[in-house]
């Protein structure tokens, strides 16, 4: 939700003058599935302190926290964090009796490559993200590696009035993350959920689109819906299994109500 709050975060490099940070409040609501290929569904509502940083090389902007180590006209280069929410499977029928889905922490690498410029107010770019996730609690545990290349277009309105983003990739992971969602052990086997050893391999495709609008200086409303189609993941045979697709969606707003004098790094 933090990640399309502002649409094209990107474009704000056209916009002059911004300040250094700003201050306020994150609200918002979203549905989604459980976990990739649940048939259960996770709604979450919260207001969350908001900071935007906009420093030469630590960002803390409304697509996420990264240290951007490397910004040309065409690539930038960066470490970014993400965080997803937790399952309890007491709440979700084909996980009954199974260990609970926690909290994962990403974190690592990511390239951006500008492709092109259709409009003046328009970019065509490639990321290539690949996240550590660390499960948070129970010993902090690391869950395999995460790659989600995409292809992403941004759009938007003179001065930043409005900002939209369309995406299109693919959600790849290895063994391990794999076996975090979908392994089914021998001692969770049951009549209805045989025992199932994962594999690493495609997760997921992904088609999602955002739109945001500033009101007023101090206030921005935005809403994203998602799309993923999981027919052609590596690990469809698992029980736990029980969609082949899955529609995400949202809304919310930012309040940024403090802004500092000194100037961003652009």
């Amino acid at each position: 939700m933090l990640a399309t709050a502002g649409a094209a975060t990107a474009q704000q490099a056209a916009v002059p003058d911004l300040p250094l940070w700003e201050a306020g409040l994150f609200g918002g609501a979203a549905s989604t599935p459980a976990y990739p290929g649940a048939e259960d569904r996770s709604t979450r509502a919260l207001v969350l302190p908001l900071l935007i940083y906009r420093g030469k090389v630590l960002r803390a902007d409304r697509s996420g926290i990264s240290a951007r180590l490397v910004n040309t006209e065409r690539v930038e280069f960066d470490l970014g964090f993400a965080l997803s929410l937790p399952a309890r499977s007491d709440d979700l029928a084909a996980r009954a009796g199974m260990p609970d889905l926690r909290s994962l922490l990403e974190f690592g690498p990511r390239i951006k490559v500008l492709l092109a410029e259709p409009t003046a107010h328009s970019r065509l770019r490639l990321e290539v993200p690949l996240r550590a996730p660390v499960e948070l609690g129970n010993g902090f545990h690391r869950q395999g590696l995460v790659l989600e290349p995409r292809l992403v277009l941004e759009t938007g309105g003179e001065g930043g009035k409005w900002q939209a983003d369309a995406n299109l990739g693919a959600v790849v992971g290895n063994a391990r993350l794999n076996q975090y969602f979908y392994e089914v052990a021998p001692q969770y086997a049951s009549a209805t959920r045989p025992a199932y050893h994962a594999g690493g391999g495609l997760m997921m495709t992904r088609l999602g689109v955002s739109l945001s609008r500033r009101l007023s200086p101090d206030w921005r409303v935005f809403g994203f819906a998602r799309y993923d189609n999981y027919t052609h993941a590596a690990n469809s045979e698992s029980p736990l299994f029980r969609r082949n697709s899955g529609m995400s969606f949202g809304i919310g707003f930012t309040w940024t109500g403090y802004r500092s004098q000194a100037r961003a790094w652009e």
